[in-house]
């Protein structure tokens, strides 16, 4: 599964999502392969699913066809996994 990290630029807070996506996904036992980028380039790149925060994903609705989870504290881990969680169930 292909899952992105969204953010305006995607270089700096795209990239914190990210390795808290990582740790979420291996402490959960699944396999994704992760990459982050900017809200510009985010529809093109046919993403199983969208983490970003909810000022982002707003504005990617109906631009994917892919689930768009909101984090709202990019860096609060518990949040992260759970969201992951959320994500997991749906697949």
């Amino acid at each position: 599964m292909k899952v992105l990290a969204v953010c305006g630029f995607g270089v700096g807070s795209s990239m914190a999502l990210k390795m808290q996506l990582e740790k979420a996904f291996k402490e959960l036992g699944v396999t994704a392969d992760l990459d982050n980028t900017d809200i510009m380039n985010a529809p093109g790149m046919g993403a199983d699913a969208i983490f970003t925060s909810a000022e982002f994903a707003a504005q990617l609705e109906g631009n994917v066809a892919c689930p768009i989870y909101a984090v709202k504290q990019f860096m609060n881990y518990q949040e992260v996994l759970e969201t992951v969680k959320k994500y997991i169930e749906t697949v």
